[in-house]
Parts: C-alpha cells; sequence; structure tokens
C-alpha cells in the first residue's frame, strides 16, 4: 500500500498541476472540463491523505534524509488543497488583499521544487505490479470516489446557496460588472504599475521596415467599442464596456504576417494570430471615461475570451512579424 500511495500521489499532483494551469489558459469550455478533473484530482489527493500521513510519520521518526523536505511538500499540497476549496465553495474568496486563490496557486508553484526533489531522491522504479488488477481496481475506486465526492460538494453548494453556486464556467466570481469604478485593478505576478506622461507617451506599430507612431490624442479620436469579460486569473470576472480602436485598423496590410506581439512598457508582452487583429481593442476608456493607471493607462488591450494574462496593459508597441503565435511561454514569467 505504500509503494501504491506514493505513485498514486505522483500521479495525481502531476494531473492536478497541468490540468489546473490547462484552466488558467482557456477562458471558453476547456476551461470548464480541466477545472473538473482538477477538482476530482485534489479531492483524489486528500483521501489518500490518511495513508501518506502514516508513512510521513514513520519518515520523521527515523529521520530519514530529507524529511523535513517532505514535510513541507506534504503541508503546502495540503494548504493548496484547502484553499482550492475554499474558493470554490465560496467558504472564504479572499482574507484582505489576499484571494484564497491567490494562495492556492502560490502554494502549488512554491511546491514546485520540493515535489521535483521528492521525486529524484525518492524515486519509484515502476514495476509489473504497479499495473496488476489489484492496483487498477484500487484506482479505479479512487477515481470513482473522487468523482463522486465532487459531484456532492458541487450539489451540495447549489443547495445550501454558497456563494461558489453563483460562479463562472472557469471558476471565477463575479465583481463589478458594468461598473468601472468597482473592476479591480491587478498585475499578473511581478508586474508593476508605471507612471506614464500622456504628452510623450507615443504608440509604436511595426511592420516589416515600417513604423508609424501614434499619439494618445490621436488614439482618442478612434471609438470602436466592445463588451467584454475580463476573467482574471485571481478569480474574479468583470464584464465592461471597452471603447478604442481595433487593432486591424492601425496595421496596413496583414497578408504577410503570421502574429502580431504586443509589448508593454513594462516590458510584459503578449502574442497573437494575426487573424485576430479584428478582436483585439487597444482601449483608452472603459465605460466611456479615461482608463486610470491602474487599469492601463494611455492604453491598454483587451482581448475578448481570453483570461487577464493576454490583456497587455501600458500599451507601447506592437511588432507585426512571421513569427507563429505560438512562439511563447505559455505563460508571463515578469
Amino acid at each position: 500500500m505504500k509503494r501504491w500511495t506514493n505513485l498514486a500521489l505522483f500521479v495525481l499532483l502531476g494531473l492536478a498541476f497541468v490540468s489546473g494551469w490547462v484552466a488558467f489558459f482557456f477562458a471558453t469550455a476547456p476551461s470548464r472540463a480541466s477545472l473538473i478533473v482538477h477538482a476530482a484530482s485534489g479531492y483524489a489527493i486528500v483521501a489518500l491523505t490518511p495513508w501518506k500521513s502514516v508513512i510521513a510519520s514513520r519518515a520523521i521518526q527515523r529521520r530519514r534524509a530529507g524529511w523535513w523536505a517532505s514535510l513541507v511538500l506534504t503541508l503546502l499540497v495540503l494548504v493548496s488543497v484547502l484553499s482550492g476549496i475554499l474558493h470554490s465553495t465560496g467558504l472564504l474568496i479572499s482574507a484582505g488583499a489576499i484571494t484564497a486563490m491567490e494562495v492556492h496557486v502560490g502554494a502549488a508553484l512554491v511546491a514546485v521544487p520540493f515535489a521535483v526533489w521528492h521525486i529524484i531522491a525518492r524515486r519509484i522504479p515502476m514495476r509489473a505490479i504497479d499495473l496488476s488488477r489489484r492496483s487498477m481496481l484500487r484506482a479505479g475506486a479512487l477515481i470513482a470516489g473522487a468523482g463522486l465526492t465532487y459531484a456532492t460538494g458541487e450539489a451540495a453548494v447549489r443547495a445550501f446557496r454558497l456563494p461558489g453556486s453563483e460562479r463562472r464556467f472557469t471558476g471565477s466570481y463575479e465583481f463589478g460588472s458594468l461598473e468601472p469604478s468597482q473592476l479591480p485593478a491587478t498585475q499578473w505576478m511581478f508586474d508593476s504599475v508605471p507612471v506614464i506622461d500622456p504628452r510623450s507617451w507615443r504608440l509604436t506599430v511595426r511592420f516589416g521596415t515600417v513604423t508609424r507612431e501614434w499619439t494618445y490624442e490621436e488614439l482618442l479620436a478612434f471609438d470602436d467599442r466592445v463588451r467584454a469579460t475580463l476573467d482574471c486569473t485571481g478569480g474574479f470576472f468583470s464584464t465592461q464596456d471597452w471603447s478604442g480602436v481595433w487593432l486591424s485598423r492601425l496595421i496596413a496590410d496583414e497578408t504577410a504576417a503570421a502574429s502580431l506581439h504586443v509589448r508593454s512598457l513594462t516590458g510584459y508582452d503578449r502574442r497573437f494570430a494575426i487573424a485576430n487583429a479584428g478582436r483585439l481593442l487597444l482601449a483608452t476608456r472603459l465605460g466611456g471615461a479615461a482608463l486610470d493607471a491602474g487599469h492601463g493607462f494611455p492604453v491598454r488591450l483587451v482581448a475578448p475570451d481570453r483570461r487577464g494574462y493576454w490583456w497587455v496593459k501600458w500599451v507601447t508597441e506592437i511588432h507585426v512579424d512571421e513569427l507563429p503565435a505560438w512562439w511563447q511561454l505559455p505563460f508571463p514569467i515578469q
């Protein structure tokens, strides 16, 4: 049972980590499917906790080399799972400025190096017995139990009308829709709010050897509009009215390009397929009023049907080139 428990936890941790990031990546139906897998994996990890606690306690008693790292990994996983449950049910969405989702993701990220160490230091070579009938029955029972627990939990959240019943399919909670003053101002990881003088600021659009600079006043003259939902990976979503200019109107010719690279003054950047230029808005206004610094002044990108980290703030440069849209990290590291 010790060997099977460790192998099962290894598989479940990997599944939970991957499915969580897949859910972050999409703002459409695949996000919901991956969240179901993610939640079920978490419940399966909880189900194995009693057996793992016995294994861990014996290792601590023997003071096996690296026992403290294994203990830290266990605590981080439990914190991540517990905060995920608190977020999904709505029992605790945030504590002050820190959200349960931020704790959930943060604990998981901190756990990664410990998990890698554990896999290397406690390597378990595969054996034929790992695919035996008994092992498969155990795995099937664990999966069925986790799935049933997830379904029961979701039913209870709705039956008791907990806040979690109002979540979007991405798991996010609605906040301040159509009320621009209520829209939270958040940044991705290590990004920070810059101070920008609109009089000297310029938007540089590069296409091959052609370069065009736009002033803030020139961009304010456009009034293209879209109602779009900003779905932040921090755990909230908000539908707002944005106005500005479609990127397709700033690009002279799209036929010879593959993608457009949108870059912020802070260095933050994202790349999009050129075919999406007509659906990407470079916003100058939110709810009819000029953006404030926290929301991307003087201009920010509005990317409908994409998670919040695609909505680049404080845009200063757009480079149209022949690189494919996937030529970038799945998630920004800044």
